[in-house]
């Protein structure tokens, strides 16, 4: 019975899932391309209002990489991983904000149609979205048949159409949907990022070198902290989203009434 819930089955040599992380993390040469051309899709897709395009831009970012080997190193208190990790999560994130930044500057279209609108709004259920999303992305590649979740994750934890609303908000000088779709993209890659700790934990990822007991006390600080940071506007966001929810109904149903 216990091997249903036993994350050791099925899992993947280490050193192999450790060599993919290294190797994938780093925006040079053509993961930079892959990159500015699923940015440009992704911004074409919310500019048409496509969700399929959207979805398609989703499928072939490769944005989680950085975030993964962020966890990755956090768990394993790998320091040069972590440095490398950031900056090529910061790279690509100025990448997909320039490139972005120029599609809608270019556009002719600028109306913030509904695909744009949904990612300026984040609230608790992102929250929950990116942490799942992100156990299992971790899960699976941590497998030796990595199946069929990673496309799915892809969808779900959304990085690249908040990136891309960022950019536009930037290109229209609307700053309330630059920092709510700012928040949105930093709250998928934090809980990505942490639930890709706590995977690590369990499968017993071993330590890089001596790791002394006050450095990992303000390791887990530090996660603690930016959990909360996220989670206490997350929740507030949320309770303004169903107090308006709540209202629309309200108004559907005194118009229903009266017409009636």
């Amino acid at each position: 019975m216990n091997n249903y819930f036993n994350l050791q089955v099925g899992e993947e040599e280490k050193e192999k899932v450790l060599a993919n992380i290294h190797s994938s993390i780093s925006f040079s040469g053509a993961n930079v391309w892959i990159l500015a051309c699923a940015i440009l899709i992704a911004s074409v897709g919310l500019n048409v209002n496509s969700t399929a395009v959207v979805i398609g831009a989703m499928l072939i970012s490769p944005l989680m990489a950085p975030i993964v080997g962020a966890g990755f190193s956090l768990a394993m208190f790998d320091f040069a991983l972590l440095r490398k990790s950031l900056k090529n999560l910061l790279i690509s994130t100025v990448v997909g904000l320039l490139v972005s930044f120029i599609y809608f500057s270019l556009s002719p279209f600028k109306e913030a149609q509904s695909e744009i609108l949904s990612r300026t709004s984040p609230n608790i259920y992102d929250v929950l979205i990116a942490f799942f999303g992100g156990l299992v992305g971790v899960i699976a590649v941590t497998r030796v048949e990595k199946g069929n979740p990673i496309p799915g994750v892809a969808i779900a934890t959304a990085l690249m159409p908040p990136l891309c609303t960022a950019g536009y908000g930037l290109a229209t000088g609307n700053f309330a949907f630059f920092g709510g779709a700012l928040f949105l993209y930093a709250i998928n890659c934090v809980f990505i990022c942490i639930a890709t700790y706590l995977i690590v934990k369990v499968l017993k990822y071993p330590a890089v070198g001596f790791v002394d007991a006050k450095r990992e006390k303000n390791v887990r600080n530090w996660i603690t902290g930016i959990t909360i940071l996220m989670i206490l506007p997350s929740i507030f966001f949320a309770y303004q989203f169903i107090q308006q929810q709540r209202f629309q109904e309200k108004v559907k149903l005194y118009v229903q009434q009266e017409f009636e």
